[in-house]
């Protein structure tokens, strides 16, 4: 079983994944874990292209995967290789919500995550305004030719009904 998992942050898509990880007995991947550089030691250093297309193509070469993650550019052969496709599609004010309460609990130390500042939360909540907007309709682009396998989650029922 390959499933991509795509949405905007907050959204649920690391529990989302886990969960069904845990479900079917399959590897799950973090897309910002091969996106993003995690040995720098400051917040926000890229992976090198090359880098991040060999590390994706190792994961699309198993078996079965989850992938997740915010990224679309990059990944028509996911989409490609998916079973199925969740787009998580929920309302602003939920993950808008989870993203200041995640950010607060790094600050607490009470979750472990990259070193966030104040700027880089204002920074991602205004993000997150152009992923709903233009981001998610160039999404929906890409996958129309998948249309057959790609499932809409618009709220904690429809994720249920998946999980069950």
């Amino acid at each position: 079983m390959k499933i991509h998992i795509i949405g905007c942050s907050g959204t649920g898509k690391t529990f989302f994944a886990k969960k069904l990880s845990e479900k079917y007995n399959i590897p799950h991947y973090d897309l910002d874990d091969i996106y993003w550089d995690n040995s720098s030691q400051e917040y926000g250093i890229k992976t090198s292209v090359e880098k991040r297309d060999k590390l994706l193509q190792k994961i699309l070469e198993k078996n079965n995967w989850i992938i997740e993650g915010i990224y679309y550019k990059w990944l028509e052969q996911s989409f490609k290789n998916a079973n199925i496709i969740y787009i998580l599609d929920l309302p602003k004010y939920i993950y808008k919500f989870r993203i200041i309460k995640r950010f607060i609990k790094r600050k607490l130390k009470l979750e472990t995550g990259k070193k966030e500042t104040l700027k880089s939360l204002l920074d991602l909540l205004r993000w997150t305004d152009k992923f709903k907007n233009e981001n998610m309709k160039e999404i929906i682009k890409i996958i129309e030719r998948y249309k057959e396998k790609v499932y809409f989650i618009k709220n904690k029922n429809d994720l249920q009904k998946i999980l069950q």
